[in-house]
């Protein structure tokens, strides 16, 4: 079985996180820069981002990785490690299930196609 694990982390812990990543064999990842709002609705802090009704947003980083479901607690552990503040606006992460996979250059499927 394989999952997907999707966190959204603040931008200044990204290098943190990719060195402790790369530590615990995770080398395979996608990295997206994200606006959004949690439960401090992006109002407190100062924002880059703001929509035309003046709502703000807060710039994050959403970091996508597929892994062997034996991976999975050393991965949130490390993104939990590398990311805790205590603060709102720590960012969250998502563990979900990944049905098949298939590398599209050798036609490999499965838990061979994310290694």
């Amino acid at each position: 079985m394989i999952k997907e694990i999707i966190a959204v982390i603040r931008t200044g812990k990204w290098p943190e996180t990719l060195a402790k990543l790369e530590e615990a064999g995770v080398i395979g990842f996608s990295r997206q820069r994200v606006y959004g709002r949690g439960k401090q609705r992006g109002l407190r802090y100062s924002s880059d981002m703001e929509d035309q009704r003046g709502i703000s947003f807060l710039p994050k980083w959403m970091v996508t990785m597929v892994v062997e479901d034996s991976k999975v607690d050393a991965v949130v552990e490390v993104l939990l490690k590398s990311n805790h503040t205590g603060e709102i606006g720590d960012g969250k992460i998502f563990i979900c299930s990944v049905s098949d996979s298939v590398r599209i250059r050798t036609n490999e499927s499965e838990e061979y196609a994310i290694n």
